[in-house]
């Protein structure tokens, strides 16, 4: 006999209370989404290579050592999406998605990324992910972390977790912070780390968020970008911070909180929290205003934020935030005569929206026994007396959902 082929490796098959915490997260993300008047839009699993390397740099680790990118048989290079804000930003251009700027979307699905597996993470993993496009004003950062907390909070995940919230000023704040940056670490290059002395010249931003232990004697006293805001920079900021305190979404300045890529401005944030081991992020985005101009369209300012699903999850397992719901009715068809009354009887409770399930199988004498087991909140046998098919139910008490069962099983006929 030959072998199952097995998983691949860093991929995942979601089942029972994982999959149900799963779906607690989409779900709540949907209903929260809908809120704040965000449009659903459903994005291309993979997409021509450039989307991707134009918009995450060719130097970034993502693009040169994790995507799956491969030759279709017309010789043009696709790759899998290893993330959802680049194919957004194509996708805007290329539909002419401007005429609804500014534009409120959310997706959420699979990507991919090849690395290293661990907890929380995998090559194929899932993310919600939200995007406000063609709004320059600060009140659409704002709107955005607010949606952030008040999701993590309807799932049952906020205690623990600290946004963190800094600025990378705008381009002219950040070319001066970057220039700076580099003469500072120029005087220390001997002792930084291999991967921040390849970076020094290109993106010295990066050295700042290094794990490297190499390099936290010299990140702690690098220069700070607040000492090369600009004035329309910090009025940008300081209006963050203000919408943020008014909507009551705690937050704590991070100011080595960076991101590497030219096209970043302003707001960055991430949410973050300890129990979810070293990688310890839960949410994460920022303002991305150069992004269109990376993919060959008009300047278009735009800010947005993505989630891992598979680690809200576990969160929302660990808060025991998410579970199956008791079934609401369970039938028992204790006479097989007695089916087609059950089947009309299951059919119509689940046409009114209770949930319901059915055991008519197995041995008659123990399907009940077996009913009994499934602790439903509501249970109707059926059985045949005097040769005509009757519904006996049982409840704990009189509750509500005994009452509707009671109502349906009532109004059909035998």
């Amino acid at each position: 006999m030959s072998s199952t082929p097995q998983a691949i490796r860093g991929t995942q098959d979601i089942f029972g209370a994982d999959a149900e915490a799963f779906a607690h997260v989409v779900e709540t993300f949907e209903r929260v989404r809908k809120l704040y008047r965000f449009r659903r839009v459903e994005m291309p699993v993979f997409e021509k290579t450039a989307v991707f390397s134009r918009s995450l740099g060719e130097t970034t680790d993502v693009v040169s050592k994790e995507m799956y990118s491969f030759d279709d048989r017309g010789g043009e290079s696709l790759t899998l999406r290893p993330e959802f804000t680049a194919g957004i930003a194509r996708a805007y251009l290329t539909n002419g998605w401007k005429q609804y700027a500014p534009l409120k979307v959310a997706t959420h699905g699979p990507l991919f990324r090849y690395e290293r597996p661990q907890k929380g993470r995998y090559r194929q993993f899932h993310q919600i992910d939200a995007e406000v496009i063609g709004a320059a004003e600060p009140m659409a950062d704002v709107e955005l972390l607010v949606m952030a907390d008040q999701l993590l909070k309807e799932l049952g995940v906020a205690e623990g977790v600290t946004l963190q919230l800094n600025t990378l000023g705008d381009a002219e704040s950040r070319e001066a912070w970057r220039t700076a940056l580099i003469e500072y670490f120029r005087d220390h290059k001997a002792s930084l780390s291999e991967d921040s002395q390849e970076r020094l010249e290109r993106n010295p931003l990066r050295i700042l968020d290094s794990k490297d232990p190499r390099d936290k004697p010299f990140t702690a006293d690098a220069p700070r970008i607040d000492d090369f805001l600009s004035g329309e920079a910090q009025d940008f900021f300081g209006k963050v911070t203000q919408g943020l305190e008014a909507a009551s979404v705690d937050f704590v300045r991070a100011p080595a909180l960076v991101r590497g890529l030219d096209y970043y401005r302003h707001t960055a944030f991430e949410f973050v929290t300890d129990r979810l081991g070293a990688q310890g992020t839960v949410l994460g985005g920022g303002r991305y205003d150069g992004l269109m101009e990376a993919l060959g369209g008009p300047y278009t300012p735009a800010v947005g934020w993505a989630a891992g699903i598979e680690r809200l999850a576990m969160l929302v397992e660990e808060a025991g935030a998410a579970g199956e719901a008791p079934l609401t009715a369970i039938l028992a068809v204790e006479d097989d005569a007695a089916l087609p009354y059950a089947q009309k009887a299951i059919t119509a409770l689940r046409h009114q929206g209770i949930d319901t399930d059915m055991i008519a199988t197995g041995s008659p004498r123990k399907r009940f026994d077996k009913a009994v087991k499934v602790n439903a909140r509501v249970l109707v046998s059926f059985v045949m007396r005097d040769g005509v098919p009757v519904a006996n139910l049982r409840a704990a008490e009189p509750t509500a959902e005994y009452l509707a069962v009671e109502q349906v099983i009532q109004s059909i006929q035998s």
